[in-house]
């Protein structure tokens, strides 16, 4: 069913949520029950104040593109979503995939896709965390994977569910937001993805919760029409860890789906 709405936002069809942005699919599918969701969508008032006028009418928040879109069932299910940490956003060529370690990666799942047909491959903004892998919904991070590490990683960790004997792993803690901001690959993603994260940012810091949610930027997810796209991970309110995608997110959209969907877990 459709969950009440605050006056602001106006429904639409797809997922169970009491947020105002437009889900892509379904929860993610971790283990739990599958269910059918739908979401709203919040009238555009605000736009990216960082870009200039005709760029955002172009490529950002006004453009007139914006909610054309229909999202129901364009992200399928799946079991686990697999992020590489690598460089920044903002070197990122078109193609990330087709470049040192995403393509070493990229080969090993093209080499064993009958194997990982339910493991999605992303790469995210690295810094000092080069070579990192961030697995979900295990939340584990393996770190400092190096190139002659990938094939081995893949099949022991990911493929046969061994221990990473060849190097450190931890436990993640707290909720994830990916950001796309893959600029080089489509302008639309490179205007909307900064602008989302620097509402991130300023929110959970006035929220005093820098340590317990993190924004990454990452390569093409969703469909560049869609921008803002973003995939959230985070605990549901029985503390299960779940995966939500998101489309034509605004950063108007952000307090909402910080004290709703983070903090209480309300999709």
């Amino acid at each position: 069913m459709i969950t009440k709405l605050t006056p602001t936002f106006r429904s639409l069809r797809i997922f169970n949520s009491l947020s105002s942005f437009i889900c892509f699919c379904e929860t993610l599918d971790f283990g739990g029950k599958k269910k059918t969701r739908y979401s709203s969508m919040a009238e555009v008032e605000n736009v990216n104040a960082a870009a200039p006028a005709s760029e955002d009418e172009l490529y950002g928040f006004k453009r007139q593109e914006m909610y054309t879109g229909t999202l129901a069932g364009s992200v399928g299910p799946y079991g686990r979503h697999v992020f590489l940490c690598y460089k920044s956003h903002e070197t990122w060529i078109p193609h990330v995939e087709a470049e040192g370690l995403p393509q070493r990666f990229a080969k090993a799942f093209k080499d064993h896709r009958a194997d990982l047909a339910k493991t999605r491959l992303t790469v995210c903004g690295g810094g000092e965390s080069d070579g990192d892998v961030l697995i979900f919904p295990e939340m584990i991070r393996y770190k400092a994977i190096k190139d002659t590490d990938v094939d081995a990683f893949v099949e022991d960790v990911l493929i046969n569910g061994k221990p990473w004997t060849s190097g450190i792993q931890e436990e993640l803690s707290g909720s994830f937001v990916f950001v796309c901001a893959h600029g080089s690959r489509d302008k639309r993603c490179g205007v909307c993805g900064p602008a989302l994260m620097e509402k991130f940012e300023k929110e959970i810091g006035s929220r005093g919760l820098a340590d317990k949610i993190f924004v990454l930027p990452c390569s093409h997810i969703g469909g560049h029409k869609y921008a803002g796209n973003l995939i959230v991970f985070s605990p549901d309110s029985a503390g299960n860890i779940s995966g939500h995608w998101y489309g034509y997110v605004t950063p108007d959209d952000v307090p909402a789906m910080l004290d709703q969907h983070i903090a209480k877990g309300e999709i």
